[in-house]
């Protein structure tokens, strides 16, 4: 994410806390996000600088009218009309990251072989929730080559306790000839 992103986010973040509107902006800049982020003909469009910015805004109330907060609708047309429609999607996933700080949300990813299950799930969040002193976003990936085990990471740390890890390691390990032949 860019500076513009993150300093229309962070202007978008302040003007929703200032108006109560933070729960639902949150959600429509999740849409915002995913929407132009899966639609590639959108995309394309918002970078085009053929089409007039009349055209596009026209074609994102289209969208999103009845869907979104008007706060937000509003927002998108000052995005709009001050050129920088083609950041739309870096400005709402920096508003979701900005929300997560001020919530003090942080997002683990933890990867296992089958997926967790509730109880797992339960104790993976309170062990997160205990040592951060934050709430905890939980995404599950599921990879079959890691055979068992999990990589857990959240932020910048990662720890990669999978058996596939240990594998190759282990590989690695009998791979290397410490015999030295002596004549």
């Amino acid at each position: 994410m860019g500076k513009l992103a993150t300093r229309y986010a962070k202007s978008l973040l302040d003007f929703t806390i200032e108006k109560s509107l933070v729960e639902k902006v949150y959600a429509d800049m999740k849409l915002v996000y995913s929407t132009c982020k899966e639609n590639h003909e959108l995309h394309v469009l918002l970078k085009s600088p053929i089409v007039d910015t009349h055209k596009k805004f026209s074609i994102l109330s289209a969208i999103f009218s009845g869907k979104i907060e008007s706060a937000s609708l509003d927002f998108m047309k000052i995005v709009t009309y001050s050129g920088r429609e083609m950041y739309l999607e870096a400005i709402a996933e920096a508003y979701q990251e900005q929300y997560k700080k001020h919530k003090k949300i942080i997002t683990a990813i933890v990867t296992t072989a089958n997926g967790l299950d509730e109880e797992l799930r339960v104790n993976v969040q309170d062990i997160l929730k205990k040592s951060s002193g934050a709430e905890i976003e939980l995404i599950e990936k599921q990879n079959p080559g890691l055979i068992g085990g999990f990589i857990l990471r959240v932020g910048d740390k990662q720890d990669d306790s999978s058996i596939a890890k240990k594998l190759k390691s282990l590989y690695r390990t009998f791979n290397e000839n410490p015999y030295v032949k002596e004549f």
